[in-house]
């Protein structure tokens, strides 16, 4: 008969309490350093007060750590509202809901910009990213099947859902927001969306 492992309850907390650790000075380095080559796994390791094989233990690379990062942030930062946007009965408005929660995504902690830049930095976590960023299209393009009325082109569509991809993504808003607020961005870019629908013959 195979023998059974035992699982340490305390060791596990433990451990997931260093994991936490690291997520938060990782975090907290990205808010803080002037560009994302200075968080690296050892800058990391030193802000948590872990050794640099711990971080490589719970995370085997600077991707599966910046993961976790971003990951964190999309919780903390609303990103979990979506399917309850994407329930509502009118696409336009539910597209609108979209809007409001990408903005607040995109404001609610700096972070995000240094995680941007280590996407245009590094291919590696960029697709790592980009897998996660297509979730966006795919929604858009679920509103944008429910909004265009039967008959319209594939190509309306298409154009559509890209113009929509772009208006919502965190280069847009970070350009937007220079002297800006989150909410005066995020009307700004609800008039753009309604511009793009109306193209698109959605009525209403």
């Amino acid at each position: 008969m195979p023998s059974r492992t035992y699982v340490s309850p305390a060791r596990t907390a433990a451990a997931e309490e260093k994991r936490l650790r690291v997520v938060s000075a990782a975090t907290a380095l990205l808010r803080k350093e002037a560009s994302i080559a200075d968080v690296s796994m050892d800058a990391v390791a030193k802000a948590a007060d872990v050794t640099r094989l711990t971080v490589y233990n719970q995370f085997k690379s600077r991707r599966g750590l910046l993961e976790a990062v971003f990951e964190r942030i999309a919780r903390e930062g609303g990103l979990g509202r979506i399917p309850e946007a994407m329930a509502g009965p009118d696409p336009a408005a539910a597209l609108e809901r979209l809007i409001e929660i990408f903005c607040d995504f995109w404001s609610h902690d700096e972070a995000i910009g240094r995680l941007s830049e280590a996407a245009a930095a590094d291919p590696e976590f960029a697709q790592a990213i980009a897998e996660r960023v297509e979730r966006r299209r795919k929604s858009l393009a679920v509103l944008l099947g429910r909004a265009i009325p039967k008959g319209g082109s594939a190509k309306d569509r298409r154009d559509a859902v890209d113009l929509l991809f772009a208006l919502t993504s965190y280069p847009v808003f970070a350009m937007l927001s220079e002297g800006r607020s989150p909410a005066a961005v995020g009307t700004i870019l609800k008039a753009s969306a309604r511009a793009v629908l109306d193209r698109a013959g959605v009525k209403g």
